[in-house]
């Protein structure tokens, strides 16, 4: 079975997409053993290719092949060289993991869409993103032969805002390499982390002023904050941490190394993620592998992902922000009872799992194509 793969996210400072793909090329690497080749097309050179494969340790796998394709990362590239170059590669199918695809491809194909928040709240992005991600986004879901989703919660919001038969919809939840979080180590008691893109929805200046309210409370207490700034309308984030008079405090970094970030989650005592919308929210998960419990908006997603491993706080409610996190900043009862949760939530997510469920789907759109 040739399979095609959009592999733009997993060149240059990956974030979430990139990650979602590195970790499922990295399980089929050990799932897929024979009679599977994997083509990896993007718009980066064979050298940065050759780095990659040396990272995923897919440089001694025959199944894993780069194609260079001329152009840019962007939706003309995707449209164009890519649709090209898949269609004239004898491929069985083709995997697209970042919301849209190809919509000339002469091959069945298989979409990730991860949320639909640009349906849901189109406010939360600027007019030329919005009209762009809408588009290629619904076109995209009606011609796919399977759509995999995070969530039921994500689920439903497809069939709502792209009126998709749910039939069509399949869900893969996320998986985190720390099933059981062994091997947790000292934590660094004041420490408050966030890690992920700064979109609006996730409501940095809500945390921001809770901060600072505990941290006039504890001394001690630092608050880092990782991600990319990509809110809408923009929110300077340094300058509001200025204003809040905390910039001691508070340290935000637009991106840093795994590495760098595993040391962080190993560090952390509280994660905070007080997102309104996801169609998953991976960050939570991944921290409480680490023995970092959350603070969390209560939304159905939230529910649906973590369970009763995490403390729930109404949206905004920045006295109850501030209990929450003070209470998970100490060994309270609450600290005690989601970590004593958080074996089996992490039990239910697995890389292992998303990449068999995300396969299957793979290996029937094939399989369709010559019934």
């Amino acid at each position: 079975m040739r399979i095609g793969i959009d592999a733009r996210e997993l060149f240059g400072k990956t974030t979430g997409v990139g990650r979602y793909l590195t970790n499922l090329l990295i399980e089929w690497s050990g799932q897929c053993k024979n009679g599977y080749t994997f083509i990896l097309y993007s718009p980066f050179s064979e050298q940065h290719a050759v780095d990659l494969f040396n990272r995923l340790k897919l440089n001694d796998n025959p199944a894993f092949k780069h194609r260079s394709l001329e152009g840019s990362q962007g939706t003309l590239w995707e449209q164009s060289q890519l649709c090209k170059a898949a269609n004239s590669e004898s491929l069985d199918v083709f995997f697209a993991p970042n919301y849209s695809a190809p919509l000339m491809l002469q091959i069945p194909f298989v979409l990730a869409l991860h949320d639909v928040s640009y349906f849901s709240r189109p406010d939360w992005f600027n007019w030329r993103e919005g009209v762009r991600r809408r588009l290629l986004a619904a076109k995209s879901a009606r011609l796919a032969h399977t759509v995999l989703t995070l969530s039921q919660f994500s689920r439903e919001e497809i069939v709502h805002h792209l009126n998709i038969n749910s039939d069509r919809i399949v869900i893969t939840p996320l998986g985190t390499n720390r099933s059981k979080g062994e091997h947790i180590g000292p934590k660094d008691s004041h420490l408050v982390l966030f890690a992920g893109s700064c979109f609006t929805r996730r409501r940095l200046p809500d945390l921001i002023r809770a901060f600072a309210i505990v941290q006039s409370q504890e001394s001690r207490a630092r608050l880092c904050i990782v991600g990319d700034n990509r809110t809408y309308p923009h929110i300077d984030l340094e300058s509001f941490v200025d204003f809040t008079g905390i910039a001691n405090y508070v340290s935000i970094e637009s991106w840093i190394s795994d590495q760098d970030l595993t040391e962080l989650y190993r560090k952390a005592k509280v994660f905070a993620f007080l997102s309104e919308y996801e169609g998953f929210g991976l960050p939570p998960l991944e921290a409480l592998g680490f023995g970092a419990p959350s603070v969390m908006l209560d939304t159905k997603i939230a529910r649906e992902v973590m369970g009763e491993a995490a403390s729930f706080v109404p949206l905004n409610d920045i006295h109850s922000t501030v209990s929450a996190l003070s209470e998970l900043l100490w060994e309270s009862p609450k600290r005690t009872a989601i970590l004593s949760a958080a074996s089996g939530i992490l039990a239910r997510h697995s890389w292992a799992d998303t990449a068999r469920r995300t396969m299957r789907a793979v290996e029937k759109a094939a399989t369709d194509r010559y019934d």
